[in-house]
């Protein structure tokens, strides 16, 4: 009986994505070309958005060899006006899968750290070249770099560097890739477009491998308020974030060297060079209340240890265990660590655990989440049955797991700060839904901010009917943070809500001509998968996209309703003018005249008044 040894290993994360890139979005050639022209596209939008820029995006793919059948090799390029990337952050922010500067609680087109490297990575096990960026961060110099991603390290390998002058800011990326443009062509053209409907304050300009260009004019050039970051709020916070915040406000024991002492000595007004440890306490003890919290802390291990600052120097301060009440210490001269016993009775055992335990439940609450004042943190205390001065640093994992709980169970906290936020508004949304559809009616709204689990989001909804829009039924346009969803339709929580409204009860019957355009922005999109394609069907979601439906439909009821009355009274005044003469001519007959009345003025005044209703 033979037995085999089981090896383990690790692998990076861009190994990881390497081997199940279809989670990402590039599952095949065609999935692959369209979903690298929306990773570059959307880095220069939130780019141009951050520094409130607007927006002149240049997209163009080129075949390599034009006469290959698809698929075959492209050059994809994308060019904007933003404010570029610093030279120093390029390798890593191309070169490296999870790397990126939007994974704050704020308002982004991308999320996840994956999509621009990913697509540079596709590109490099597919045709084995190389990504070219140019990048201008101020205005004068243009640095370009030429790199190639080491996956199993996730680090990048630049191949060239160089720099030249430059007369204006901006980005410029461009990847060698094997696509099937013949088979994505039509849903790139519907993403630029959809783009150009939902970010009407960009111009945007396309050309496809044929050389025929796609150009989309700035419609309006208001740009929506910049979204603001923002603290963590309770209710989106689990176990392992609070820990993490806790682990982040816990201050840490200062370094011991010379500047520090020279900061101890001044903050105590020393002037002599080797001062007793009585004077240095004594004057402690007096300026207390002016002295800063390094300089607290540094003078508690003194007092703990009765040293000087001669013997302070020669030491290292490892560990403070104020649960076993003991510092642990190394002594350079002696080349050994050392432990002392703390006195919990002594004048500064209390600042010394204050510092090492972080701060109090209910300073960790008021100063770390979003919108929770004193009297909320104490009803909060209250409910959870923890003491408000209790130190977050001395919880047990116990203690952890029963906080996390309670912060998802208060229902006392106030809503998310949608300030994180920057919807489009109704304003602008309108204007791009006439500008795009031509229609006969339109209207827009735009909901209040709500949130589902602690992450604030807002549902923007627009309907079009008639005008230009061909009568072929309900046409649906989604969108999440200003992204075109055109993929994996009918998974998505905006067509569950459509499919179940009874479109008979607005007067919408047949296959009319109507469009619905539906926008969610969030700090957080609950996307189902990595690719961005549809959103899951969360309740508080499912509830706000409801309100907005019933909303636009009942206004799209009435201008039926008055649609139909206009229709009737226009068959009346055609009425009126078919028999009216009739009539007038019966009775001139029947009277014996010889002239007819004047009916004419008649039928006018009759068209008149119909029209009027």
């Amino acid at each position: 009986m033979s037995s085999s040894k089981e090896i383990f290993s690790q692998i990076s994360p861009s190994e990881f994505f390497y081997r199940n890139r279809d989670l990402a979005g590039f599952s095949n050639p065609t999935r692959s070309l369209y979903t690298s022209v929306r990773e570059f596209v959307e880095n220069s939008l939130d780019a141009c958005d951050q520094k409130r820029i607007l927006p002149d995006i240049h997209l163009s793919i080129k075949a390599v060899d034009s006469e290959q059948p698809d698929p075959k090799h492209y050059v994809l390029t994308v060019k904007d006006n933003g404010p570029g990337v610093d030279p120093k952050h390029i390798p890593l922010a191309f070169g490296t899968v999870l790397y990126g500067s939007k994974f704050g609680l704020k308002q982004a087109r991308g999320m996840f750290g994956l999509g621009a490297t990913m697509a540079i990575l596709y590109g490099q096990i597919t045709t084995n070249k190389p990504v070219t960026v140019k990048s201008c961060a101020d205005g004068k110099t243009l640095d370009e770099f030429v790199m190639l991603l080491d996956i199993q390290k996730n680090k990048p390998v630049i191949l060239k560097h160089t720099t030249k002058e430059a007369a204006k800011s901006g980005l410029s990326v461009s990847i060698v890739l094997e696509g099937d443009y013949s088979k994505a062509g039509t849903k790139i053209r519907d993403y630029v477009s959809q783009t150009s409907l939902i970010t009407p304050y960009a111009s945007i300009t396309f050309e496809d491998p044929s050389g025929e260009k796609f150009h989309y004019p700035r419609i309006v050039k208001e740009m929506p308020p910049p979204p603001t970051a923002i603290k963590p709020h309770s209710h989106g916070v689990d176990v392992e974030t609070l820990r993490r915040m806790i682990v982040d406000t816990h201050y840490q024991i200062p370094a011991v060297d010379n500047k520090m002492i020279e900061k101890v000595r001044k903050e105590l007004g020393m002037q002599k060079k080797n001062s007793s440890p009585k004077d240095i306490f004594n004057r402690a003890e007096k300026r207390w209340a002016d002295l800063s919290r390094p300089v607290r802390t540094i003078i508690a291990v003194m007092s703990f240890m009765n040293i000087d600052f001669e013997r302070l120097r020669k030491i290292r301060i490892d560990d403070v265990d104020v649960a076993n009440k003991k510092i642990a210490y190394w002594d350079f001269g002696e080349s050994q660590s050392h432990i002392v016993e703390v006195d919990p009775e002594s004048t500064y055992y209390k600042q010394l655990a204050n510092t090492v335990q972080g701060e109090t439940l209910l300073t960790f609450l008021t100063k770390r989440f979003q919108r929770v004042g004193p009297t909320t943190a104490e009803k909060f205390c209250e409910f959870a049955k923890f003491k408000s001065e209790k130190r977050i640093g001395s919880m047990t994992n116990e203690e952890l797991v029963k906080l996390a709980d309670a912060l998802q169970k208060f229902d006392e906290f106030l809503a998310p700060d949608p300030s994180c936020l920057a919807p489009l508004g109704e304003e602008p949304l309108s204007k791009g839904i006439i500008k795009f559809f031509n229609p006969e009616f339109a209207a827009v709204i735009q909901r209040n901010a709500s949130a589902y689990s602690g992450f604030p989001f807002i549902v923007e909804m627009g309907i079009a009917y008639g005008g230009d829009i061909p009568p072929a039924g309900l046409k649906v346009y989604r969108f999440a943070n200003r992204i075109p969803l055109l993929y994996d339709e009918g998974s998505d929580v905006v067509l569950k809500v459509i499919n179940e409204t009874d479109w008979s009860r607005y007067k919408v019957k047949g296959d009319p001509p109507l469009v619905l355009v539906s926008h969610i922005c969030s700090t957080r999109i609950p996307y189902k998968t990595v690719g961005k394609e549809n959103v899951a069907d969360r309740p508080e979601l499912e509830r706000e996209l409801k309100n907005a439906l019933q909303y636009l439909a009942r206004k799209l009821a009435v201008h039926m309703s008055r649609q139909g009355i206009a229709e009737m009274a226009k068959k009346r005044a055609n009425l009126y003018a078919k028999y009216v003469p009739l009539i007038a001519q019966f009775a001139t007959e029947l009277s014996g005249k010889k002239k007819e009345p004047n009916y004419k003025q008649l039928v006018r005044m009759g068209s008149e008044i119909e029209e009027q209703i």
